[in-house]
């Protein structure tokens, strides 16, 4: 049987697939992120499941277990909290080993925050980056911010409510005017989008918000035609000097640009 990778809901517990619902009831095994998270979706809708935790700390542990369970014909499903496992949750490692023993994986799509968020915002123009987690340190956050300003789409990342007063004072340090949405508890019922210049948001959330937060970032300026091949390998070396493993700084600042990655990353050495 393939691995199934289940999408969950981000926030309201009826925003489930039904496809979803029968893969879940059905399974012999749901590998969970937190199992008691789970049990509340299961609960909802009626289901029973056998359900096995599968999180950061266990995951290599688990993969070495549950690849023969995949090759033995057992039928598994894996979910994260919220939204595809795989993303920003565990569940990617498992989907390469899967593959790499030459089993079939099938996702079963559903609710997004990136793509909720993107929407919800206005600030979307049919193209969009989206960078996960943001980087906890200040100095990597300006980087990035810099790397960001020759991206002409829009950008969606996600961000800790406690660190938010802090992101949102850094972006506005370095692009005052750049549009941002705070989207928080999408979905869930005390849902907030709240759109505005960087140095507005950054006047408004003094404080940390409650719950989940998804923050958009509208369009860039893009690269101005002076700037080239130079400017893209500084920005290579700030990333990396602010914490950023180079190939993964080279990667970014190409996909921003146009630059060629591998000459980014051989250049900026």
């Amino acid at each position: 049987m393939p691995l199934a990778v289940c999408a969950t809901p981000i926030g309201n517990l009826d925003d489930v697939t039904l496809r979803v619902l029968a893969e879940l009831g059905q399974a012999d095994v749901v590998l969970a992120e937190d199992t008691r998270h789970t049990r509340l979706l299961l609960e909802r809708h009626g289901l029973e499941a056998r359900l096995l935790s599968f999180h950061e700390h266990n995951e290599e542990e688990r993969i070495a277990a549950i690849v023969p369970r995949l090759e033995a014909g057992e039928r598994i499903a894996l979910v994260s909290d919220a939204g595809l496992p795989g993303l920003s949750d565990p569940g990617l490692r498992l989907v390469r080993a899967a593959r790499d023993a030459g089993l079939e994986v099938t996702v079963f799509p559903g609710a997004s925050a990136v793509t909720t968020a993107l929407v919800t915002s206005g600030l979307g123009d049919g193209r969009f980056l989206f960078v996960g987690f943001l980087p906890r340190r200040a100095r990597a956050l300006a980087a990035l911010w810099e790397a960001l300003r020759w991206w002409d789409g829009a950008v969606v990342a996600f961000e800790s409510p406690r660190r938010l007063p802090a992101t949102l004072h850094s972006l506005a340090a370095a692009e005052p005017e750049r549009r941002v949405a705070v989207c928080r508890e999408l979905s869930k019922r005390f849902e907030e989008v709240v759109v505005g210049s960087a140095t507005e948001l950054a006047e408004r959330f003094t404080e940390p918000p409650k719950g989940e937060v998804t923050l958009v970032l509208g369009p860039g300026a893009g690269p101005p035609a002076e700037r080239g091949a130079d400017e893209a390998v500084e920005a290579v070396r700030e990333l990396v000097a602010a914490g950023t493993p180079r190939r993964a700084a080279a990667d970014v600042v190409a996909r921003l640009t146009g630059e060629p990655r591998n000459a980014l990353y051989r250049r900026s050495l």
